[in-house]
């Protein structure tokens, strides 16, 4: 059965709403008993795209609270308590039982609570004479916000700038590392699985492989231990690999421009937690949750733009045509707009246009919402011409380096700040070697338009240090197409070469190929060199042959931030693969390219580089 990180945490969470008993066959908690949530910013996060608030009430839970929020006292009914296993939030449980807000108390932490709090907890409890208000306290191991049924992020922030800070002690590294390694054990506890671990040697990936090992290690040493259930597969094959990397892997990645509809629609509109706030077409704002219930998202998602504008027509003529079709069966009248108020005709004809009345509903509200994204997206696109950020900086990728009067037409062409700087950190990564007077007039460029080049300086600084940087980005640079013919151009098909190509054989991501070449197993030089961890096996033999795969699942985890590029890039090579692979996506953060310069900023800030000029990124 393929790994559904959505569905298992969805699970989890209705159990825990349930008071962790077993839930009924509907998948829902008992509603009958009624209860009360009360949730911190973090667990709010994770509740937020698997389970709508219209929802709650499913599971008996007529009221829900942020715990730092004063809240009155509610007799005869449980509290559900969802939250981080932090000092501050158990010292809030302890007042609030003293306080005798609620009458029984089910604390749920979204992972391990350390024994010093567990022990905090008790005593506050006994000196407060209100331990028997506990009625329990569970590990929930759930400290990760799933976003789709393959993409997670431990919401874990700026971890980039604390791994890579030159100022960071030994202490500081470690905590970092213990933090990223608890979130994905949490992952591994929710699917009931012990991967094989792969990884390159170094780097803040080698150090979290290793301490994830030891971690599952000492945890299948305990009788009932998380994985018991999953511990019976019959041979290596079934157990997926975990192939972590670290941000500096690709540094280009996480600065591109992407033309594609999801990447755009997070770059540009900022898409959180799968909802996004855009401007309506009358005016006022318009809130809309982008996510699997939504058939068009889930479709067209990986599309070029102007294939999705296309595609967004396509199904409106579609809609009408269908209505036209509703009415003139029922003898309505001709018009686009259906309500169900000219219904009249024959009663069978009557009752299939009732019954097909809420379809075509919801098809509009789909319709509607994505063309009020498509316009706000269009208005960005012309205005900042991203269409032509996004080819010049794949050119580069593929060619290695730009015309010298090409690069300063776009810093001086239209395009916010941070666009022009993402594009010049392009130029700078893609380039075989450094031009110092070339460089030195992109700077100039730079300081011209008022852009904070500390970014810049930052990337040129590890740039010096550190030439393969270049050669880890260059992809093959033959046959790929033409992107003006592909953005103004013919049909689906041939644009949907085209992303194949980009992605593909022509101009693969680092990562993706990497993860191909894991998941296949064959020998390749480009991972010979790669760690091998099995939980368990007895570490003499971690690296023995039988268990280089090939694979069927795969999860893969960027340190550093993740993006919804890299995203795309993989669930394209699970389906190229025959027979189809599975791919799970995840990182400490998801970041928009302006998010990732920021810290990029930052870094080269504590280094002491670039100007103050600015600070503004629009």
């Amino acid at each position: 059965m393929a790994l559904n990180l959505r569905q298992k945490q969805t699970e989890c969470i209705t159990r825990m709403l349930n008071l962790n008993q077993p839930v009924n066959a509907t998948g829902t908690a008992n509603e009958e008993v009624y209860k009360i949530l009360i949730y911190d910013r973090f667990c709010q996060n994770i509740l937020s795209p698997l389970i709508h608030v219209k929802d709650l009430r499913k599971h008996g839970v007529t009221l829900y609270f942020l715990i730092d929020k004063d809240r009155k006292p509610v007799h005869d009914v449980p509290a559900v308590y969802f939250v981080q296993a932090s000092q501050q939030n158990i010292q809030r449980i302890i007042a609030d039982a003293s306080a005798s807000l609620y009458d029984s108390f089910h604390l749920n932490f979204s992972s391990s609570i350390p024994r010093a709090l567990l022990e905090d907890l008790a005593s506050g409890m006994l000196n407060s004479d209100s331990i028997q208000r506990i009625s329990k306290v569970h590990d929930q191991y759930l400290d990760f916000v799933t976003l789709e049924d393959n993409l997670f992020s431990l919401a874990q922030k700026s971890s980039y700038v604390q791994l890579n800070d030159p100022r960071a002690g030994d202490r500081e590294i470690e905590e970092i590392i213990e933090r990223i390694v608890n979130g994905l054990f949490c992952v591994l506890a929710t699917l009931g699985v012990v991967p094989i671990i792969r990884c390159p040697r170094s780097g803040p990936a080698e150090m979290v492989a290793s301490a994830l090992d030891q971690k599952l290690r000492d945890h299948l040493l305990s009788k009932n231990n998380l994985f018991s259930e999953g511990g019976n597969f019959a041979s290596s094959f079934q157990r997926p690999i975990l192939c972590i990397f670290d941000r500096n892997f690709e540094l280009s990645v996480g600065i591109q421009h992407d033309f594609r509809y999801r990447p755009l629609v997070h770059d540009v509109l900022g898409l959180k937690l799968n909802r996004l706030s855009v401007q309506g077409e009358k005016g006022g704002m318009k809130s809309f949750e982008l996510d699997s219930a939504d058939p068009f998202w889930v479709a067209n998602g990986w599309l070029e733009f102007p294939e999705v504008a296309v595609e967004i027509e396509t199904q409106l003529n579609k809609y009408k045509k269908d209505v036209e079709e509703v009415n003139k069966r029922t003898g309505g009248n001709d018009g686009a707009e259906f309500d169900g108020t000219d219904l009249i005709g024959n009663t069978k004809h009557l009752m299939n246009a009732v019954n097909s009345l809420p379809e075509l509903t919801e098809r509009k509200q789909v319709i509607d919402k994505h063309t009020n994204i498509a316009t706000v997206l269009l208005g960005e696109i012309k205005e900042r011409s991203l269409d032509s950020y996004a080819k010049k900086e794949n050119d580069m990728m593929i060619r290695g380096g730009i015309d010298r009067s090409e690069l300063m037409g776009v810093l001086k062409g239209k395009g916010s700040k941070m666009d022009k700087l993402r594009f010049a950190i392009i130029y700078l990564i893609s380039s075989e070697t450094i031009n110092q007077s070339e460089v030195e007039a992109v700077e100039a460029a730079l300081r011209e338009s008022e852009v904070d080049i500390s970014a810049f300086q930052y990337v040129k600084k590890i740039k010096s240090l550190n030439v393969s940087l270049a050669s880890a980005n260059s992809a093959s640079r033959n046959n790929i197409v033409d992107w003006a013919e592909k953005l103004y151009g013919q049909s689906i098909s041939a644009v949907t070469a085209g992303v194949k190509n980009l992605l593909s054989n022509d101009r693969q991501l680092a990562l993706t190929r990497t993860v191909e070449a894991l998941v296949e197993g064959r020998p390749n030089p480009e991972i010979d060199s790669y760690l091998m961890f099995d939980p368990r096996a007895p570490k003499s033999s971690s690296g023995s042959s039988h268990l280089k795969g090939p694979f069927k699942e795969a999860i893969v985890f960027m340190i550093g931030g993740g993006n919804y590029m890299e995203y795309g890039s993989l669930q394209e090579l699970a389906k190229r693969q025959q027979p189809v692979k599975h791919v799970i996506y995840g990182t400490t953060e998801i970041l928009t390219g302006d998010e990732f310069v920021e810290q990029l900023a930052l870094l080269g800030q504590k280094m002491g580089l670039g100007n103050t000029v600015a600070p503004s990124t629009h």
